[in-house]
């Protein structure tokens, strides 16, 4: 019996489907907790939409643990500002506590003025679990029943009290934590597939303060849902004292472990502008309407007038588009800055598809943090390999004779003028004592490292001398088409003018979005 060729692939699939596996991506394996198994919440940075500045989380008078242990991080989280640390903040798997007393802190004006500040700007407490962030449920408010979820929880809020007119600051000083686990059905371990919060603020009231195990009036251990009917909420101001509370609850959930990201890729992010991307999109799509209706017009005028030629000495006359049909053909004025342009252009296009490769993969997992900022980093000094070919032969093909500096220049130039742009704004932001800031310490370690291992690649196909010097001449190939290569015209326009008039339209929207 003679098998067919469709036969043959249908098997070959089969056997090859059979002895797969799976695997974890590193960095994203799950945990299992059995009941009673120790959980730790991480505090995170502070962060806002509205300064775009994040600070560590014990800037503001949080309660410290005895020992504050930095978490490890990668190149990645630490240009994004993440500062990942141990909190007081724990509890045993699905054993719910009613209400936990954190510590007990006392404001004085640096820290009262600090609370103020952090709320005006709207900033929000970021907190992980199980490489989960916390997210604070929230209804529509198109009355729909679909709810929707927040990155973390505000540090507090403003608002009149008791019939004052003024306003006063407020802050969430009780925490309701939720964590929702996916059970085991043959074992009776669980996963976390959630992690929710509750902020509210209330003034807890007590009789004597016990620090090793004070009693709150407000916040009964032995009762729940207390502090939610509560209706004095917590004052900041110097010298109040504001003890920190929190409770847990656990809820079984049908969400898997594998989809436990869904809901925080369909949250609302507040820092998308769609009205000012559909004003730039509507913009670009009429200013280029426009310059193709009139080039348009301009052939078919030029077209016309060709049909309508008597004479052969016209028709070999070049007017109209025939005047520039050549250019093509000439080199330009400043071909070296066009080589590293171009270079650099291929630099950052082949990090972004790479990247793009790696995150529909699923390399670039949103809970694997920090990776996507750290794998743009890394490609981006190994697609300077592509960098300095492209630009040196490109170069060559303007018949430039200098193509080993231009390779250099394309090493140096962009990444150069990125860099000092870099260190500048990093000395600003820890001026201004944010996260944000990379350490200096970090700079010499980590990031001079990178970019000095990017030089050889820029320049490791010089030697390579073939590949390069392959490139045919512009004006070679004009000679070939028998088409004359005229001097360029002198520019009218300059460019710092030209610069200022195409900027109009980019202030103008930012003046009105």
């Amino acid at each position: 019996m003679e098998w067919s060729f469709n036969q043959f692939i249908f098997i070959s699939i089969v056997f090859f489907v059979s002895s797969s596996q799976s695997f974890y991506l590193p960095g994203v394996a799950p945990s299992d907790f059995r009941r009673g198994d120790p959980l730790q919440v991480k505090v995170n940075k502070l962060s806002s939409t509205k300064t775009q500045l994040p600070y560590d989380y014990y800037y503001l008078n949080y309660c410290k643990p005895n020992h504050i242990q930095n978490s490890a991080e990668n190149l990645g989280e630490v240009l994004r500002g993440d500062r990942i640390e141990n909190s007081v903040y724990t509890f045993n798997m699905r054993e719910e506590i009613p209400c936990k007393v954190g510590c007990r802190v006392k404001l004085d004006a640096q820290s009262a003025k600090n609370f103020r500040e952090k709320i005006d700007d709207e900033y929000r407490v970021n907190m992980i679990l199980d490489n989960l962030p916390v997210a604070v449920l929230r209804q529509r408010r198109d009355g729909s029943q679909s709810t929707t979820y927040e990155h973390g929880f505000r540090v507090g809020f403003k608002g009149n009290y008791a019939g004052s007119k003024d306003e006063k600051y407020f802050i969430n000083n009780h925490l309701s934590f939720r964590v929702m686990y996916h059970k085991d059905l043959e074992t009776d371990s669980a996963r976390i597939v959630g992690f929710e919060v509750t902020p509210n603020s209330i003034n807890h009231e007590y009789k004597e303060w016990d620090e090793k195990n004070p009693q709150l009036t407000t916040c009964n251990q032995n009762t729940k849902n207390i502090v939610q009917g509560s209706t004095v909420p917590q004052e900041v101001d110097t010298d109040k004292e504001v003890v920190f509370t929190y409770d847990v609850t656990f809820k079984e959930s049908d969400i898997k472990w594998a989809s436990r990201w869904d809901t925080y890729l369909l949250m609302n992010d507040d820092q998308i502008h769609w009205f000012s991307i559909i004003n730039s999109l509507m913009i670009v799509l009429f200013l280029s309407g426009m310059v193709a209706m009139i080039m348009m017009r301009t052939l078919y005028r030029d077209i016309a007038n060709y049909n309508q030629l008597d004479s052969q000495d016209e028709a070999q006359e070049e007017t109209g588009w025939k005047l520039l049909h050549g250019d093509v053909f000439r080199a330009p004025i400043k071909s070296g800055l066009l080589s590293v342009y171009v270079g650099t252009g291929v630099q950052i296009l082949g990090m972004t598809l790479v990247t793009m490769i790696f995150a529909l993969l699923g390399f670039l997992s949103p809970s694997n943090r920090g990776g996507l900022m750290t794998a743009m980093v890394l490609l981006w000094v190994f697609m300077g390999l592509f960098a300095g070919y492209s630009s040196a032969r490109l170069y060559k093909m303007f018949k430039g004779t200098e193509w080993k500096r231009n390779t250099l220049k394309t090493a140096f130039m962009f990444p150069g003028i990125l860099f000092t742009i870099f260190f500048v704004l990093n000395a600003i932001i820890w001026g201004e004592k944010s996260s944000g800031a990379v350490p200096f310490g970090t700079i010499r370690v980590v990031l001079l490292p990178v970019v000095q291992r990017g030089l050889p690649l820029v320049v490791a196909l010089i030697p390579y001398r073939r590949l390069i010097c392959a490139a045919k001449d512009y004006d070679d190939v004009a000679r070939n088409r028998n088409e004359a290569v005229k001097s360029a015209p002198p520019r009218e326009h300059r460019v710092l003018v030209m610069t200022g008039v195409d900027n109009i339209e980019h202030l103008l929207q930012k003046r009105y979005t």
